[in-house]
């Protein structure tokens, strides 16, 4: 196996970061989008989360297998200190410790930049995405049933949440 390095978002990785994103968007319920992104939109949504946070992504060999983001968890002044986080790895490329890679960097910068409560909001079922969070501190702080409705079936999220 090639080594996996991260590195920042650079500009024209939001074509590779698309081509990871998008099948999830058409296959699957890990994301309640439902129209599939092109790369200008990706970009404009990168830029706006960067402002704020860091957008990580995972090389092997050259080509982007995951990307990692924080965004603000919500807008009012309060909630400045809490964030939520994303992670998405190319499919074919989960199980290899990839998800654990984009996030600890992500998770050291947010706490030196004085981040408070990370949150991360998880489609269910998914135990990949659960097993990932849970093994680096989350826990389980809520449940809300069938708030999102994709592929004619309802479906519900979980809140996991880590104090810094």
């Amino acid at each position: 196996m090639s080594p996996l390095t991260i590195r920042a978002f650079a500009p024209g990785d939001e074509l590779a970061i698309c081509d990871i994103y998008n099948p999830y968007i058409l296959g699957s319920t890990a994301t309640f989008e439902e129209v599939p992104l092109q790369p200008a939109e990706m970009r404009e949504r990168i830029d706006r989360y960067r402002a704020h946070h860091p957008w990580l992504v995972c090389e092997e060999e050259g080509r982007i297998v995951g990307y990692s983001y924080a965004r603000p968890y919500h807008e009012r002044a309060a909630y400045r200190h809490t964030v939520e986080l994303s992670v998405y790895i190319r499919q074919g490329h989960g199980g290899r410790g990839i998800g654990r890679l984009l996030y600890t960097p992500l998770i050291d910068h947010l706490q030196a930049n004085g981040c408070h409560a990370l949150m991360a909001v998880i489609s269910l079922p998914n135990a990949a995405s659960v097993a990932l969070h849970e093994s680096l501190g989350f826990v389980k702080v809520g449940h809300l049933r069938e708030v999102g409705r994709k592929f004619d079936r309802w479906l519900d999220i979980g809140h996991w949440q880590r104090l810094l």
